[in-house]
């Protein structure tokens, strides 16, 4: 078996030209040999620079010696799934990856992915971690990104060892895994990885954790920032439980529950019945402070400051995160419910 497939790099960007110039500098930095790897730009209608920074690296591959090819596309639909797509289209690779703008890529990544692709595997991912905070105002963030309890719970963002799993961040797939499993379902702005992941368990693939392949991504650089981008999941959570709810497991629900508790507790409390938000406020509280401690202890700097903001940036995570999952529920008609596009 081929020992360096050819790969297929794909990433699909909007507005991103405060995060790509570091990211084409990892892909610059690899190790897997360039006529072994394709890196495809997908620009999706940018309004910042984004195609510029792309049409400049695609012009600086054709100059190396030995060349490293690169394509420029179009993603007019502007959404991830579409960009996806597009990238199917037209990728010629043995095997597709797909990375965030955002992400942050040792030199060994493709190296590793395609040792851990090579034992006769079809798909295969690793670890996502959280880059350390720049100053102390950046670790209560970081710390709230990397938490179990409050963004960091997926198996593939902690550390464990090589087993198969439900989903894979940025995994290395086979062509013969999409040209099976076909194409994304257009549908899903924000959870198309889970409908895929799901669909590509049920055609009977393994999804192989493989620990050695390590990268990193950037928090969001504001509280605000977060709560809406936890909205925005729990919402598209709620959406996508119309059309594929078997690609979701009990943890995406968890605020959801939470938030329907809370405002059960309070209800009760309107009409004098204080135990039940005692009890809760208890309950949550408990978690609340070991995480609170455990985290900030684990944060490089600015512990003081995660103590602090850790144990009522918590709740908020979680109630923006069920809120949006019931507003998407509740949008029934949001979202085509007929077949994938």
């Amino acid at each position: 078996m081929e020992t360096t497939p050819s790969i297929s790099l794909a990433i699909v960007a909007y507005n991103a030209a405060e995060h790509l110039p570091a990211l084409l500098a990892d892909i610059r930095a690899q190790t897997y040999p360039r006529d072994r790897l394709e890196v495809l730009l997908i620009d999706s209608a940018s309004t910042d620079g984004t195609r510029a920074l792309m049409e400049a690296f695609r012009e600086e591959c054709e100059r190396l010696d030995p060349p490293l090819a690169a394509l420029v596309l179009d993603n007019p639909g502007r959404t991830l799934p579409r960009g996806c797509n597009v990238a199917l289209d037209a990728y010629r690779g043995e095997a597709l990856i797909r990375v965030d703008a955002h992400a942050s890529l040792p030199p060994d990544f493709l190296q590793a992915n395609a040792r851990a692709l090579w034992p006769g595997r079809d798909i295969v991912g690793g670890r996502v971690v959280t880059s350390a905070p720049r100053d102390a105002r950046e670790a209560p963030l970081v710390a709230l990104d990397a938490s179990r309890f409050a963004g960091g719970v997926a198996a593939f963002r902690n550390q464990g060892r090589a087993r198969e799993m439900d989903a894979l961040a940025y995994p290395l797939v086979r062509r013969a895994v999409y040209e099976r499993v076909g194409r994304f379902d257009e549908r899903l702005t924000r959870t198309e990885d889970n409908d895929m992941a799901y669909r590509m368990r049920r055609a009977g693939y393994r999804l192989w954790y493989a620990p050695e392949i390590v990268c990193r991504h950037r928090a969001r650089g504001t509280l605000v920032g977060m709560l809406r981008q936890k909205w925005q999941n729990g919402r598209w959570v709620g959406l996508s439980l119309w059309v594929r709810p078997q690609a979701f497991s009990a943890r995406h629900l968890a605020p959801l529950a939470f938030t329907f508790a809370l405002a059960a507790a309070c209800a009760a409390f309107a009409f004098a019945w204080r135990a039940p938000l005692f009890l809760l406020g208890a309950v949550y509280a408990a978690p609340c402070a070991a995480f609170a401690v455990r985290d900030s202890l684990v944060s490089p700097i600015g512990r003081l400051r995660c103590l602090c903001r850790l144990p009522w940036s918590y709740p908020l995570i979680h109630l923006c995160y069920g809120i949006g999952t019931l507003a998407g529920l509740l949008n029934f008609r949001g979202i085509n419910r007929g077949p994938k596009r």
